[in-house]
């Protein structure tokens, strides 16, 4: 059994489908309901013991120091790339606390603590299953293993989500990966993700954490978040 150590949250995007909210607020800082959407990662993450946690940021980055004054044990680290790559450069930045970790996303709700707990079989995501038809990437798990995996969705598998864990050996073979794809080939337009999925699939063995609705809520876009906190509708663009 492994546990998990450290979060890495992933928060250096310009959340352009979240505009005009985010012209001003980046969008892990965006208040839902009255909380700040990365205070529920943060304090579900500190529910289940997990104090060291590190925030890549980018995007008005100096609206993040707050955050360093109101957590502790909580580090920003800036990734440069922000503007020019995909978030494959804000792993890359972060990579030397790869290993027994978390890695999230910071633009989403968690409802659920139980969800964030840090002992984990394998390495892999937390997922929830559908049977409908989704555009979310989508993977078929088979013995308990994660055997493929669709960018393009589909039905009656697993939605993948951005909570992921992993062991000391998966951390150290994914920074390796990392420095490879970012360093030497210049592979600076995918998801960090896509380096373990897709781009070396045979050199890891992923499992899943099960979740259900309503434990976590991704919002991805303005409409998505007019729909959970009405209050943003007069900010619709006319």
């Amino acid at each position: 059994m492994n546990t998990v150590k450290r979060a890495i949250i992933m928060a250096a995007g310009l959340g352009n489908r979240m505009r005009p909210i985010t012209d001003e607020i980046p969008k892990p800082l965006i208040e839902v309901n009255g909380i700040r959407m990365i205070d529920t990662v943060i304090n579900g993450l500190k529910q289940n013991g997990i104090n060291e946690i590190y925030v890549v940021v980018g995007y008005l980055k100096e609206k993040f120091k707050v955050l360093e004054e109101e957590y502790e044990g909580l580090k920003l680290i800036e990734n440069p790339y922000y503007d020019t790559c995909n978030n494959i450069s804000s792993l890359y930045v972060a990579k030397q606390y790869l290993g027994d970790c978390i890695i999230l996303d910071g633009d989403m709700m968690i409802y659920n603590e139980e969800i964030l707990s840090p002992e984990f079989e394998c390495s892999g995501y937390n997922a929830i299953w559908t049977d409908e038809d989704t555009e979310e990437w989508l993977m078929t798990v088979e013995d308990e293993r994660v055997v493929s995996c669709s960018r393009t969705g589909g039905n009656k598998g697993y939605i993948l989500y951005s909570i992921s864990r992993w062991s000391m050996e998966d951390g150290e073979r994914l920074r390796h990966h990392l420095e490879i794809e970012f360093e030497k080939n210049k592979n600076t337009d995918i998801y960090w993700d896509d380096v373990a999925m897709f781009v070396y699939p045979d050199e890891y063995e992923l499992g899943i954490r099960r979740m259900q609705k309503g434990d976590v809520i991704e919002i991805d876009s303005f409409e998505e978040l007019v729909r959970v906190d009405s209050k943003y509708e007069q900010f619709k663009k006319i």
